[in-house]
C-alpha cells in the first residue's frame, strides 16, 4: 500500500472528521500516516509542501495553489458564527490597539487586518490567546475553534469574525454567504488517479462519521481524544462538522471566490476555487 502522509489538527472537528479511518471503518487503498498540528503550523507546513495531504486555513491557499490542490470534502465553513474577537469587559479599544491572533495565514487574521488596518498584531498558539487578554499582556485576542464555546466571563465580545465577513461579503456579492474557515489541500505532484481515490477516501469518511456522530462521539469521549466535554463536543460538531462538511456545495465555492478576492486586497494572487479543484471527470474519460 502506498503511504500517504495526512496532517489534520487536533481540535475536535478534524478528529472527528478522520477518525473513520483511523478506526478502519472504511476501506483504503492507501497506509494513511496521520499528523496533527495546530492549524497555522500546517498552514506553514503547506508552504513548505511538507505533507501529501495537509489541513489548511483557506485563506492560505492562494499561496501555495501552485504546489497543492483543493480537495472538496472535509471543509469547515461558518453560518452566522466563527471566531470571536474578545477583550476585557471594563476594556475601550484605541485604534492601534494590540491584538492576538492565532497565526498570519488563518481566515481570521486576513479578515481582521481588513477591518482593523491600525491595530498591533501579535501571533501565538490559539490555546495561550484568552490568558493573554486576560494578563494584559494584549488588549485584545481573537478566539478560534473550542475557545468560542467557552471563555472568562471577565470578557466580552468586541466583533465577530463572521460581522467582518457579512460586511466585506455583501460589498463584493450583494448577498452573505457562509464564512470559509479551513479545508484540506492535496499534493499536485502525486498521480492523478490517486489523488481522486484519496478524495474519495476522505469524503467517505467525513460522510461515515457524521451518519454516525453519536457513537463515535462517544468513543472519541472515552479516548480522551477530543479537549472538550459531551455537550461542548455535540455543539462544535454542529457547527464545523456535519453534513455541509461532506464536499464543497457550489455557495461554498462562490464564497471561497469572495474570501480569496478580498486576500487580493492584501497583495495574495488571484485565485478561482473551481480552476484548483482535483478533475474528478478524469476516473470516468480513463475508464471509458
Amino acid at each position: 500500500m502506498k503511504q500517504i502522509s495526512l496532517a489534520h489538527s487536533p481540535d475536535a472537528d478534524d478528529i472527528f472528521m478522520y477518525a473513520a479511518i483511523r478506526y478502519g471503518w472504511i476501506s483504503s487503498e492507501f497506509n494513511y500516516t496521520s499528523i496533527a498540528d495546530d492549524i497555522e503550523t500546517l498552514n506553514k507546513a503547506s508552504l513548505n509542501n511538507i505533507y501529501d495531504v495537509c489541513a489548511i486555513s483557506f485563506a492560505v491557499y492562494p499561496k501555495i495553489q501552485s504546489e497543492y490542490a483543493l480537495l472538496r470534502c472535509a471543509t469547515s465553513f461558518g453560518n452566522g458564527y466563527g471566531p470571536k474577537l474578545i477583550t476585557l469587559k471594563d476594556k475601550i479599544l484605541k485604534p492601534n490597539f494590540k491584538v492576538a491572533l492565532s497565526g498570519e495565514n488563518t481566515t481570521n487574521a486576513l479578515l481582521f487586518r481588513l477591518k482593523y488596518p491600525n491595530a498591533r498584531i501579535t501571533y501565538m498558539n490559539f490555546l495561550d490567546i484568552q490568558n493573554a487578554v486576560l494578563d494584559g499582556s494584549v488588549d485584545a485576542g481573537v478566539l478560534i475553534h473550542e475557545s468560542i464555546l467557552n471563555y472568562s466571563d471577565k470578557l466580552r465580545v468586541e466583533c465577530e469574525i463572521w460581522d467582518i465577513w457579512a460586511e466585506f461579503c455583501k460589498a463584493e456579492c450583494g448577498e452573505v454567504l457562509s464564512l470559509p474557515l479551513g479545508g484540506m489541500a492535496i499534493r499536485r505532484s502525486l498521480m492523478l488517479s490517486d489523488a481522486i481515490k484519496i478524495e474519495n477516501e476522505l469524503t467517505r469518511a467525513v460522510e461515515v462519521a457524521t451518519k454516525n456522530k453519536a457513537s463515535l462521539s462517544r468513543i472519541l469521549l472515552s479516548k480522551n481524544e477530543v479537549r472538550v466535554n459531551e455537550a461542548e463536543l455535540n455543539k462544535y460538531l454542529s457547527l464545523y462538522a456535519n453534513d455541509e462538511s461532506i464536499s464543497l456545495s457550489d455557495e461554498q465555492i462562490k464564497s471561497l471566490d469572495i474570501l480569496f478576492k478580498l486576500g487580493e486586497k492584501l497583495g495574495f494572487s488571484p485565485c478561482k476555487t473551481k480552476d484548483n479543484l482535483i478533475p474528478t471527470e478524469y476516473e470516468g474519460l480513463r475508464n471509458s
